[in-house]
């Protein structure tokens, strides 16, 4: 059992060094001689548990993808409206990139450097599909314009979420990051939303974002 426990921790330990490598050089740049000094294991240490770097980014990737269902289904369960639960979803996955390097590493894996590999889903268009089905469900709630194009909206709003961390990780710390998504949903929010409804969600977004920042 203490073997068992100790071949986990130094696992936790690699996926952790590679992640935090990734996240900060990229894939490419970063090779298994980083991740093992990283992580201050040895390389027989990693090819026991990671044949190849490959390996370890889509474990990494699959990590990220299990959190992010999960955060999703986590608001499904809340009773929220389907705008409230799409705004605190994404909310919900800044705070995971600031508190860890797994979200953050994910995020930049997806982004270029690795191909996703069956059985995993490309992290977009899991995203993708979330937001289609909240924006479908906001457009029943009348929260949303009615004659919104689901499909146009659910693209821009995933490019835009991806393209401030992209832009951030160049040009600030990701703590910044749930400014960053106060200020797509302000923006956003007063597109969608029709005038009466629009107070209770901008209220939302800045609420969210004190909340994170706040610790």
């Amino acid at each position: 059992m203490a073997r068992q426990l100790r071949a986990e921790q130094t696992r936790t330990t690699i996926i952790t060094a590679a992640a935090e490598l990734f996240d900060r050089r990229g894939y490419d740049s970063t090779s298994l001689s980083d991740i093992v000094e990283q992580a201050q294991v040895t390389k027989g240490a990693l090819y026991f548990h990671f044949a190849a770097k490959e390996d370890l980014a889509h474990t990494i990737m699959e990590m990220q993808s299990r959190a992010s269902r999960q955060l999703a289904k986590e608001m499904d369960s809340r009773g929220y409206s389907s705008l409230e639960a799409l705004i605190r979803t994404t909310f919900g996955l800044a705070r995971m990139a600031a508190e860890g390097p797994i979200p953050r590493a994910g995020l930049r894996l997806a982004t270029g450097g690795v191909d996703v590999r069956p059985p995993l889903t490309h992290p977009f268009t899991e995203w993708l599909d979330i937001t289609s089905r909240r924006l479908m469900g906001a457009v029943k709630d009348g929260d949303v314009h009615p004659d919104l194009d689901v499909d146009a909206v659910a693209h821009s709003l995933v490019g835009f979420f991806v393209g401030t961390r992209v832009v951030g990780r160049s040009l600030e710390h990701v703590a910044l990051q749930p400014r960053r998504i106060a200020e797509m949903w302000h923006l956003m929010i007063r597109a969608l939303v029709p005038v009466p409804r629009r107070a209770r969600y901008l209220s939302l977004a800045t609420r969210l974002e004190r909340e994170i920042e706040a610790g």
